[in-house]
């Protein structure tokens, strides 16, 4: 049992998940970091305009290079683990600076907002499920007037949605700017946070009905820890993304119009909204650890007072029987005559057995049991 649950324990994700370079190395070092990567990456081109889009997948990193200097809206996304020889490509491609491309490189990174001389860096976080465990992968963005350069760990691509409403010519994305577009990226990663808390909520409505049913065991308590530990893992990760819609929307970025700082406001809303549904069910968990653990204690005083009431029955018994249990001198005729009754014993334990009734019918009139 004790091997089951260490590796139980070495499957979780860790408390600690961020990747870093060895104390010492030369900021913006891109090396070393991505050893244990096994996800391939996939480049995806989006170039459009109201009236025309142009989508290619598998793309190569030369070729997005002439879409950016265009007029049109670029957008250029990269699905999986890059190497830090192709993040190092790409940095020279576009202009992106070393210290950004390491945050890039090293993930787990905290969500945040930073300036740079001619694009902003943006680092959100994206929570998924992987099995029966909830997950952040990091979202990485660069963004400027005319293109969007996006980073998401893993296989799984969240923003096939964002592509098909590009695919439409009425749509928002395709008559507005990349401000627009990077407003879009945002509002996907703080909305898939609802279906992931509306995950949470089930599963502590069901905890909830096991413990009121069965009152719960090792097995229970395992999943009240596990879904406390993810709760503070999430929070850690989504808090900091109020921050950075804040910081966008008081800060003066030339290329985010006065109508996608409207929108904006509405990805504010909606990180507020996540925080209190977060903090809400982290109470829960912590309600259902109490419930639990009362349910856990009333049961035992349950069985202290069952067995309480046992030996209570059998202490004026085990005195009676002490007492016919010691060693007279029968020679006496006052020592225990009644030894020599031809009904003694039979007496004896008519005398036990009143006694045991007696003390019985007295505590249920008590309610004790």
């Amino acid at each position: 049992m004790a091997m089951i649950r260490a590796k139980k324990r070495a499957a979780r994700q860790p408390y600690f998940g961020k990747r870093y370079h060895t104390p010492g190395t030369a900021p913006g070092t891109l090396t070393g970091a991505l050893a244990s990567a096994t996800t391939p990456v996939h480049i995806r081109l989006v170039d459009y305009s109201p009236e025309k889009l142009l989508l290619t997948e598998d793309a190569e990193i030369t070729d997005c290079l002439t879409y950016i200097e265009r007029d049109t809206v670029t957008w250029v996304h990269l699905q999986g683990d890059p190497p830090p020889d192709m993040l190092r490509t790409l940095g020279e491609t576009f202009h992106l600076h070393p210290l950004a491309m390491e945050d890039v490189l090293n993930t787990g990174q905290r969500p945040k907002v930073e300036p740079f001389d001619h694009q902003l860096f943006l680092v959100m976080s994206l929570p998924v499920f992987q099995g029966e465990e909830v997950i952040t992968r990091q979202i990485s963005l660069f963004a400027n007037a005319r293109y969007i350069v996006s980073f998401c760990e893993g296989a799984d691509d969240p923003f096939m949605p964002l592509v098909k409403r590009l695919q439409t010519k009425s749509s928002n994305l395709r008559k507005r700017g990349a401000d627009y577009l990077l407003y879009g990226i945002l509002d996907l990663v703080i909305d898939q946070g609802f279906p992931v808390l509306e995950s949470f909520g089930l599963h502590l409505e069901e905890l909830e009905d096991n413990i009121a049913e069965s009152g719960g065991g090792r097995a229970l308590l395992d999943r009240i820890h596990i879904l406390k530990r993810e709760l503070i893992l999430l929070r850690r990760m989504v808090w900091p993304q109020r921050e950075v819609i804040t910081q966008l929307l008081r800060e003066n970025h030339d290329f985010i119009g006065e109508e996608t700082r409207i929108f904006l406001r509405d990805c504010y809303d909606h990180t507020v909204q996540i925080m209190d549904l977060l903090e809400t069910y982290r109470d829960m968990a912590g309600s259902i650890l109490d419930i639990y653990l009362s349910s856990v204690s009333n049961r035992l005083n349950e069985t202290m007072r069952v067995l309480a009431v046992i030996s209570t029955i059998f202490i004026p018994m085990t005195f009676v029987a002490g007492v016919y249990g010691m060693n007279f001198d029968r020679s006496n005729p006052l020592s225990m005559p009644e030894l020599g009754w031809a009904y003694g014993y039979p007496v004896f334990w008519l005398l036990m057995i009143g006694i045991a009734c007696g003390m019985i019918i007295f505590f249920k009139r008590k309610g004790w049991f």
